[in-house]
């Protein structure tokens, strides 16, 4: 099996043991509706089997998919470039020299509300 299945199986795995937990959850919504509103037995055993059905569906293909929990998923580690260093240092002068720059101006118009109010 190569690594394309086996990441394929993983995706598949996934998803059917979410369908078959959807489904049990389903199952135990309706079982509690049918004990606190009896008169809707009738109505919901067709449901309960549909239910029934999805579940082992799920069940069954989750089993099948099984081999999708080998999968391991892999880190890989890029050196940031030096290029990419010095861009970030730049963003991060830049990003101090407008803080400067605005304290400047406050301190400015500081001044200026001072001296206008004199």
């Amino acid at each position: 099996m190569n690594k394309k299945n086996i990441s394929d199986y993983k995706r598949k795995y996934a998803m059917f043991r979410h369908h078959a937990w959807a489904g049990l959850g389903f199952i135990t919504v309706l079982s509690v509706i049918r004990l606190i509103i009896p008169s809707l037995h009738d109505f919901l055993l067709p449901i309960f089997i549909i239910l029934i059905i999805y579940v082992a569906v799920s069940l069954i293909f989750t089993y099948r998919y099984r081999a999708g929990l080998s999968a391991q998923e892999k880190l890989i580690q890029i050196q940031p470039s030096v290029e990419l260093g010095k861009a970030k240092i730049d963003a991060e002068v830049e990003k101090e020299r407008l803080k400067l720059e605005k304290k400047k101006a406050k301190a400015q118009t500081k001044a200026k509300k001072k001296d206008y109010k004199k």
